[in-house]
């Protein structure tokens, strides 16, 4: 392929729809097994296919498409029929559980396998995330739309319930200390308000931002949060991103029996080994778009700003020097 302005631009071989398979005579919303069997071949498709397009992921036929939905709407819907008291349903597991987190794990074991696929060469290693990381979201941001009933059914249900990615206990302490005699509860609601807020300006939010800048900061706040938080599915495909491919990568070699630091280092400790990601060089020609690209796949998985190598790119995005 010639270089320069006469560069070819290869043409774009999307996938065909994927069929919706035959079932037969088998309901797949008879059981989690069985929703699971006819779910798993669209996520494959849409999250593991290889394809050209990284920012696209693969698409599956309308009607395999309105089958899943129906399914997963039965499913849910046989859940809550099947448990006859409203005693017996605080008693039990909230319904949609199994499903959602079988989504996580199927996200935790396809993490896994890319992580596997990661170049041993550090050097090649941003040029190896960014292409794979863009593939991953873009099946992750299709299967949340393909699943959104677990969305509206499930997660809206569990953060009602105070089991989102910011809980009550999270911000108690700090908004009681602000709470005084006499206030009402609008004013208490109002305060916690104010806290969440706190939180989503960690994450790029600034008051008077818009809506978009809103929904991102509150999607990188959910994929930071811990596992046993209950988030939308877009942010749980993210967070397994983060917890099983990239803090790995970031992850720091511990030193071999008791190491001092050098004298006449004032305080610094510029030879302590390095995470595999901290370690990675890409050309200077390429440098910035990959460092930009790198930076914002570490914040929307959830990595926080005061991470050493996030400073690092924030620092060079600012001032062009590491």
């Amino acid at each position: 392929m010639s270089k320069g302005k006469g560069r070819q631009v290869e043409p774009m071989v999307l996938l065909p729809p994927m069929p919706n398979p035959s079932a037969g005579s088998a309901n797949p919303s008879a059981s989690l097994s069985s929703l699971w069997g006819y779910l798993l071949p669209a996520l494959n498709h849409i999250v593991r296919s290889p394809t050209n397009s990284t920012e696209k992921a693969p698409v599956i036929d309308i009607s395999y498409h309105m089958g899943i939905h129906t399914a997963t709407y039965n499913y849910f819907t046989m859940q809550v029929e099947a448990v006859s008291t409203h005693k017996e349903r605080e008693r039990l597991t909230p319904s949609g559980t199994d499903l959602y987190e079988h989504i996580d794990k199927y996200y935790a074991e396809v993490a896994q396998e890319l992580l596997l696929g990661a170049p041993e060469d550090d050097s090649s290693l941003i040029q190896f995330i960014i292409p794979c990381f863009n593939r991953y979201a873009a099946g992750a941001h299709s299967v949340n739309r393909l699943l959104n009933y677990v969305n509206r059914h499930y997660v809206k249900r569990a953060v009602d319930e105070d089991r989102g990615w910011l809980t009550l206990s999270d911000i108690f302490d700090a908004v009681a200390k602000a709470i005084q005699d006499g206030d009402t509860k609008e004013k208490i609601t109002n305060k916690l308000k104010e806290r969440r807020m706190e939180e989503l300006k960690k994450w790029g939010w600034d008051e008077g931002g818009t809506s978009e800048q809103l929904t991102r900061a509150e999607s990188c706040a959910e994929a930071a949060s811990p596992l046993d938080r209950v988030v939308p599915l877009s942010a749980l495909a993210l967070r397994r991103f983060r917890t099983e491919f990239m803090e790995p990568l970031l992850a720091v070699p511990k030193l071999k029996g008791n190491k001092r630091r050098k004298a006449g280092t004032h305080g610094k400790a510029p030879n302590l080994p390095k995470g595999r990601l901290a370690r990675a060089d890409v050309d200077v020609e390429e440098r910035r778009r990959l460092v930009t690209e790198l930076a914002n796949a570490m914040c929307i998985t959830g990595v926080r700003d005061g991470h050493p190598l996030r400073k690092r790119l924030d620092k060079y995005l600012l001032t062009g020097t590491v």
